[in-house]
C-alpha cells in the first residue's frame, strides 16, 4: 500500500526539521524521514550541541584555573569523564526529545528509515529502527526536500582502521582523555575539539597544511586566537602535511612532513582527523531516477529557491553546498518551504555568520578584509581593541577586537569581524548591519548599554570617523 503526503523531507537535522515544522505550520501534510529515532541530525547528536556542551565545560575549567590571579582559588579542577559525558548526553537527549514532541504537536509523520527515490514523486523507505520488521514503505509525495547533511572526510592517507584514530563523532563520544592527542586540521572543528581536550588534560598537538589556522578567516583575527592557543596546547605545526598513520602497541605513529623539511615520525596516544566534511548526496535513486544533478564536489545543484533540476525536489543544508552551517540550513528551509507553498522567496544572503567556539571565539560575516583585498575592492577597516573596553577588562579578557569592513565613501557596513570571549553572541549585530545596509553612522548613533562588550560596535564605528572616545585615531580628512 502506498502512503501519500504533500511534502516528504529526507533528513531530520536542522534544515530538515525546520522545513517539516514550517510546512506543517502552513497547513501541509508532512512526512519527515531519518535513520535516527528522533529528529536532530548531526548538529544535535554528533556536532553543534554536544561540542558546545563540552566547550562550556572546558571554559569553566580554564576560568577556574585563571581565577587564582584574581585572588579566588578553587584548586586544580578534577575531571570526572563519565559524569561529564553523561551530562553532555543528557543535554542532547533533552534537545532531541523536545524536537520529537514538537513534531508530534504539529502532526508531522516521523518515519525512522533510509529513503531512496523511485522516481520524481515516490520514495521507498527501508526501516532502520525498532519497526524494521514491518518492511519497506512506499511514500508518494507532491514535493520532496533532501536535507541529508554531511559526514567527516577521511583522506586515504589517514584511513587507518584503529579505534585510536578518531573523527569528530568519536571525539565527541568522550570515551576518555588521552595523554597525547594529534589534531589533524586547523579548521573550526579541529580547533574546537582541540580546545576541549587540552582543557581536560591532553597534550594536544595541532597540524595544519596551510600557513594559518582557520583558513579563510582574516589573519588579524586568527593571530589573537593563535597566541592564546599557543599557551594552552602542546604544539602547533603549520605548513605541515600528515603523510601516513601506523598503529603500534603504545600509540599511533604519524608521518609529518613540514614544508621544506624532512619527514619525521611522532607518536601519539590518539589522532583526531578533522580535515573537513563531505555531503551525504548519495541518496539512492536521486540522480539515477530523477533529473537532480550533483556538482564536481558532490553537492546537489540547486537554484535560488533551493530547487533541483527536478521541479518537485529541493535540497537544503550541507548537502546543497557551502557553508556547511546549521543556521544556513535553517534559512534555506524557509526559502524552500515558502516556494513550495507558492510564496515568493529566494536564498541570497549578504551575511551568513561564521562562529568558531574556541577560547577566544572568532566570528565574522559579510565581506572579509582578505576577500576585499583579493578582489581588489577598496574598503576602509575600522578596528576597536578590546583592551580599551571596560567590560572586557572586568572579564579579564582584553585579548579581543571588533572590526568593521566599510565602504570608504558611504560608510556602509560590508563585513564584520570579531575575536574575543563571547564573540559568537555578538556577531548577530554585525549580521543585521550587513543585511540591512547600515552605515558606520547608524552603529555609532545607536545607544549601546554600558558596560558591555557590545559597545565595541559603536566604538569601532566611531573609529571610522576618527572620534572614538576610548581610542585615539586621527580624524578622517
Amino acid at each position: 500500500m502506498t502512503e501519500e503526503t504533500q511534502l516528504a523531507v529526507i533528513g531530520a537535522g536542522p534544515g530538515g526539521y525546520t522545513a517539516a515544522f514550517l510546512a506543517a505550520d502552513l497547513g501541509l501534510r508532512v512526512t519527515l524521514i531519518d535513520e535516527a529515532p528522533r529528529p536532530g541530525g548531526v548538529c544535535l547528536y554528533r556536532g553543534c550541541m554536544p561540542s558546545k556542551a563540552l566547550l562550556h565545560a572546558a571554559r569553566v575549567v580554564t576560568d577556574a584555573r585563571a581565577a587564582a590571579a584574581w585572588g579566588v582559588s578553587f584548586g586544580d579542577p578534577t575531571i570526572d569523564v563519565a559524569r561529564l559525558r553523561a551530562w553532555k548526553d543528557d543535554v542532547v537527549a533533552k534537545l532531541t526529545g523536545g524536537l520529537a514532541l514538537l513534531s508530534r504537536q504539529r502532526k508531522v509523520a516521523f518515519v525512522q528509515g533510509r529513503a531512496s527515490f523511485e522516481d520524481a514523486h515516490a520514495l521507498r523507505v527501508a526501516p532502520t529502527g525498532e519497526d524494521a520488521a514491518d518492511g519497506v514503505r512506499t511514500i508518494a509525495f507532491e514535493h520532496a526536500i533532501v536535507a541529508t547533511g554531511s559526514r567527516p572526510t577521511r583522506p586515504a592517507a589517514l584511513a587507518l582502521d584503529d579505534p585510536r584514530v578518531l573523527d569528530s563523532t568519536r571525539a565527541l563520544d568522550l570515551d576518555g582523555v588521552p595523554g597525547s592527542l594529534l589534531v589533524v586540521g586547523g579548521g573550526y572543528i579541529g580547533l574546537e575539539l582541540g580546545t576541549v581536550y587540552a582543557a581536560l588534560g591532553s597534550a594536544v598537538t595541532i597540524v595544519e597544511l596551510t600557513d594559518s589556522l582557520l583558513p579563510g578567516a582574516d589573519p588579524d583575527l586568527v593571530r589573537v586566537l593563535a597566541r592564546r592557543i599557543a599557551g594552552t596546547v602542546h604544539a602547533v605545526h603549520l605548513k605541515t602535511a600528515v603523510n601516513g598513520l601506523a598503529a603500534c602497541p603504545d600509540g599511533i605513529e604519524v608521518m609529518l612532513e613540514p614544508a621544506g623539511a624532512a619527514v619525521r615520525t611522532e607518536r601519539f596516544d590518539q589522532v583526531l582527523v578533522a580535515v573537513g566534511r563531505s555531503p551525504n548526496s548519495e541518496v539512492p535513486g536521486l540522480v539515477e531516477r530523477t533529473r537532480a544533478e550533483l556538482d564536481a564536489r558532490g553537492f546537489i545543484r540547486v537554484d535560488a529557491q533551493r530547487r533541483t533540476a527536478e521541479q518537485s525536489i529541493f535540497a537544503i543544508g550541507d548537502v546543497a553546498g557551502e557553508p556547511m552551517l546549521a543556521h544556513k540550513a535553517f534559512a534555506e528551509a524557509r526559502v524552500a518551504v515558502d516556494t513550495i507553498a507558492g510564496n515568493a522567496a529566494s536564498f541570497a544572503p549578504r551575511a551568513v555568520p561564521a562562529v568558531v567556539f574556541t577560547d577566544p571565539e572568532v566570528a565574522w560575516c559579510g565581506l572579509t578584509e582578505a576577500a576585499a583585498a583579493a578582489s581588489g575592492r577598496a574598503v576602509t577597516v575600522a578596528r576597536f581593541p578590546w583592551g580599551a573596553s571596560g567590560r572586557a577588562l572586568t572579564l579579564d579578557r582584553p585579548d579581543g577586537a571588533t572590526k568593521l569592513v566599510l565602504d570608504p565613501e558611504s560608510g556602509r557596513v560590508l563585513g564584520v569581524g570579531l575575536v574575543g570571549a563571547g564573540a559568537g553572541e555578538l556577531i548577530a549585530e554585525g549580521v543585521v548591519a550587513v543585511e540591512k545596509g547600515l552605515t558606520a553612522a547608524d552603529l555609532a548613533g545607536a545607544i549601546h548599554p554600558h558596560p558591555t562588550v557590545s559597545e565595541t560596535f559603536a566604538e569601532a564605528a566611531e573609529v571610522f570617523f576618527g572620534r572614538s572616545t576610548h581610542v585615539y585615531r586621527p580624524k578622517r580628512r
